[in-house]
């Protein structure tokens, strides 16, 4: 029997979630099971109220080689569209549920798997990452992993990986806005989990709100996106947490959090 390609944890005393690509002799390839496998384990965890945050990292020196392209050769249209449909859906899971979603990038993060550390709402790298997006030097273009690369770190540099196929380091990364920090390789754990630990200190009830209102606003004209979260700030102040935390501020005490 074939193991998973994919394991999730959740540390109840953290409450965090893991999910881990775990194939690493073949370079963790974003296969259409695999793929399955990431989503399953998004909404599982998604929907478990003991989650407060998500990392999604993975096994060996290679974060991911994006697709497996021995799965795409020779295949027909229709085969074509059911991978890169559970690539959608798997990207769309990471910004769907409600908990954030940190990548813990150790290694190379490539095509596909590039476009999966652009779709999460934070990424902490190692200083030996690299990330690219080479799809266009085999005659495959990188469509899908521009969607997330274009909207994390703008058209020109988007443009620059896309068109040329070459990877950029992880400190190009930060400045350009793929990731949020890069550490040295044996404080990646740590780091990650501080900057997991830090997001656990707010109410989940509140980070669910903000997490949603930002993807809802983030590509809307700007007088919308304005309207629409003033509505949203509004009915987030009448909630429990966030009477409870304007209380506990102007009270000067930490504040109980009661909602989910």
């Amino acid at each position: 029997m074939t193991a998973p390609a994919v394991s999730s944890t959740v540390d109840d005393n953290t409450g965090l979630g893991r999910i881990r690509l775990d194939r690493p002799e073949q370079r963790n390839p974003l296969s259409s099971a695999t793929m399955r496998e990431v989503t399953a384990a998004l909404r599982a965890l998604g929907a478990d109220e003991r989650v407060r945050v998500v990392v999604i990292g993975a096994a060996g020196p290679v974060f991911s080689a994006g697709h497996d392209l021995r799965e795409m050769i020779g295949r027909t249209l229709e085969d074509e569209r059911e991978i890169f449909d559970a690539c959608v859906e798997m990207m769309e899971a990471v910004q769907q549920i409600p908990q954030p979603v940190i990548a813990s990038v150790q290694g190379a993060a490539v095509a596909a798997g590039c476009q999966l550390v652009a779709a999460c709402d934070l990424a902490v790298a190692a200083s030996t990452a690299v990330f690219g997006t080479p799809g266009v030097r085999i005659g495959l273009f990188c469509s899908t992993p521009m969607v997330a690369v274009s909207r994390a770190v703008g058209r020109k540099r988007a443009l620059q990986m896309l068109l040329t196929g070459e990877t950029i380091d992880a400190a190009t990364a930060a400045d350009w806005g793929l990731v949020n920090l890069v550490v040295p390789p044996d404080e990646l754990e740590d780091r990650t989990r501080a900057l997991a630990a830090r997001i656990v200190e707010a109410s989940p009830l509140t980070l669910r709100i903000g997490k949603q209102a930002f993807y809802r606003q983030v590509d809307l004209p700007q007088g919308l996106a304005y309207r629409e979260m003033a509505e949203t700030m509004a009915t987030n102040a009448v909630t429990c947490d966030a009477q409870e935390g304007m209380t506990a501020f102007v009270e000067k005490r930490p504040p109980t959090w009661q909602g989910r």
